[in-house]
């Protein structure tokens, strides 16, 4: 929207000329995200703890976790709201890929919210049945991934890490996949939101990497040094993604352990379907699984788990997802925190070099 109205200021007042570069409008959409963060974020710690909003702790937790009842939840909204007005004021709004990942994370917030309000109205840790949460995230899944299908510009070939000549062509098969990634790294969020700060710090971790890529993959001559595939316009995805990482520095600053308010589903799911999304928009759909290293390893430690239980009647972890595994060994909420963070850069490093090493 400050698009629109202050660069054509440019012709009369030269300064605004800036308003032209992606990174400019990525680093003051990043420090508006921040702004918007922290003034809200008291009010609304306030808010939800006067309205007794707050996380119904799950009964077959680790004990510790009965310390954290009472605690304000659906901090998530926060994230939402300074991710949405900041990329809603300095991105390219009438780019077809911002409105495309504002659609999917606001409908996935949609989604995450009635998640947790149910939630909230029952007492309980169950919220959505199982099913009706899938089939709604299926359908915004849906409805984004079509419309990008039918783009002339857009294909369903993907993009291999480490293979500049291996372009798969899924067709017709690339729907299903997309929704796959994007409904995959939402729930994959959403297991690892289950400490104070776990999942966010990953995020932003991986929103920063895929602002990196989204630029150089939306960058001609960039694309067409690294040898990767280039696709017109998604430079733009750079400003979306610098505020998902400053909104989630925002809300860090109130999560930190211990956390004065948790994130919810209505922040997890929204932020995980974001991160699906941009990776597809960006052609690096594979990349997400290295970038998203901890997020698919808290993943598939819940399936393990699952499938180890039914065909054995045995556990693979003291308890899934991992996370809660380490809890239940004796080591301190933080330091598993911390070392999944390191863990989420070093993932984050790897992947980016796949831009390099082909």
């Amino acid at each position: 929207m400050l698009y629109y109205l202050l660069f054509p200021l440019h012709t009369t007042y030269s300064a605004f000329n800036v308003f032209r570069y992606i990174t400019f409008r990525a680093a003051l959409a990043a420090l508006m995200a921040l702004l918007i963060s922290f003034l809200l974020g008291p009010y609304l710690i306030r808010s939800l703890a006067a309205m007794q909003i707050s996380q119904p702790i799950r009964k077959d937790g680790p004990a510790s976790h009965t310390a954290k009842a009472g605690t304000p939840t659906m901090g998530g909204t926060l994230i939402i709201l300074a991710l949405v007005l900041s990329t809603a004021l300095l991105a390219d709004i009438m780019s077809l890929y911002i409105t495309i990942a504002l659609f999917v994370t606001v409908g996935f917030a949609v989604i995450g919210f009635i998640d947790d309000t149910l939630k909230l109205r029952e007492k309980s840790s169950r919220g959505l049945s199982a099913r009706t949460k899938f089939l709604s995230q299926l359908a915004v899944s849906f409805i984004a991934v079509i419309v990008l299908f039918n783009q002339p510009n857009f294909s369903g070939a993907l993009g291999v890490p480490f293979f500049k000549n291996i372009h798969p062509d899924l067709g017709l098969w690339y729907i299903p996949f997309a929704m796959l990634v994007i409904v995959g790294a939402s729930n994959a969020v959403n297991l690892t939101d289950g400490l104070d700060g776990l999942a966010i710090g990953p995020v932003m971790i991986a929103a920063g990497t895929y602002a990196l890529v989204a630029y150089v993959t939306g960058h001609l001559r960039f694309a067409d040094y690294l040898q990767i595939p280039y696709v017109a316009g998604v430079g733009e995805l750079t400003v979306f993604c610098a505020a998902v990482v400053a909104s989630g520095l925002g809300f860090l600053w109130f999560n930190t352990y211990p956390a004065q308010m948790f994130m919810g589903d209505v922040g997890s799911l929204a932020l995980g379907a974001a991160l699906g999304i941009i990776a597809v928009m960006t052609k690096n759909e594979i990349l997400l699984v290295i970038v998203g290293g901890v997020f698919v390893l808290e993943a598939l430690s819940v399936i393990f788990q699952v499938a180890s239980y039914k065909l054995r009647r045995k556990r693979v972890f003291l308890m899934a997802p991992i996370h809660h595994h380490f809890e239940l060994k004796g080591w301190p909420e933080p330091q598993i925190i911390v070392r999944f963070w390191i863990i989420s850069i070093i993932c984050s490093l790897f992947a980016l070099s796949t831009l390099k090493l082909r």
